[in-house]
Order: structure tokens, then sequence, then C-alpha cells
């Protein structure tokens, strides 16, 4: 059994800018190489309201998004369609929201309710989302 950590919370796709701003060392962003499983927030409030609304379940509910990622690769992703020059160093040193995580600590166990929405979905739909603003 995975031993669960402080650090283990549903990423939210809407985080990675902010995760690269907290994560800043001499200039560059600092990520661990580890594995993680965003999830569009709008999939994580379907995911709530459906687990509030359900029967109990007399436990936890582990939640995550239909897709795994390299927190650092899925970073630098994110930066570059923002048109922000930041460089991502991939540093196994490096802590995650100032923890230190192992390869898994961010992906959600295999019995997890995954979300719908895929990050380059979500990619299209916030940039029409901002084009509309």
């Amino acid at each position: 059994m995975k031993r669960r950590q402080e650090s283990d919370i549903t990423q939210f796709f809407e985080f990675l800018k902010g995760l690269a701003d907290i994560s800043m060392v001499d200039g560059k962003v600092h990520l661990p190489p580890v594995l993680f499983q965003p999830m569009a927030a709008d999939d994580v409030a379907t995911a709530v309201g459906k687990i509030a609304l359900g029967p109990p379940v007399n436990g936890i509910v582990e939640i995550g998004g239909p897709e795994q990622f390299r927190l650092d690769e899925l970073v630098r992703r994110r930066l570059a369609t923002l048109k922000d020059p930041r460089e991502v160093i991939s540093d196994p040193k490096a802590l995650y929201s100032g923890a230190k995580v192992s390869e898994t600590t961010l992906v959600p166990g295999n019995n997890a309710r995954l979300g719908e929405t895929r990050f380059e979905t979500w990619l299209t739909q916030s940039a029409a989302t901002a084009r509309a603003a």
C-alpha cells in the first residue's frame, strides 16, 4: 500500500503557472521530474459534486486527470503556451511546494476517479476563454 503524504493533493491545470512562480531559484524554475496527474478545475468540481451527492463512501476518494505527465515537462509546456521565457530545470532535488516528493507521490491510486478533460483540450478551451474576455 502506498503511503500518502501531506503534499499528495489533486493538481489543477490552472495551477501550473503558479507552481512555476513558487519554484524559482536563481531566475529559473526548478522542479522535480516526478509523475503527476493534474486535472481541469471543472472536472474537480464535477467529481466533488458527484461524491457529495452520492452514497457515503466511508473512506477517501481519490481523483485525478486522465493523463500522467512529468511535472517539469508539463510546466515547461504550459509556460511555452503563455510565451513565458523562463527556463524550467529538471532537478531531482527540487522541492514541490516546499516538500520532498518521490516518483509517484503526486499520482492517485489505481481506483481513483478520473476527470475527462485532457491537457490539450483544456489549453484550447482556456485560450478561447481568454480571447473572449
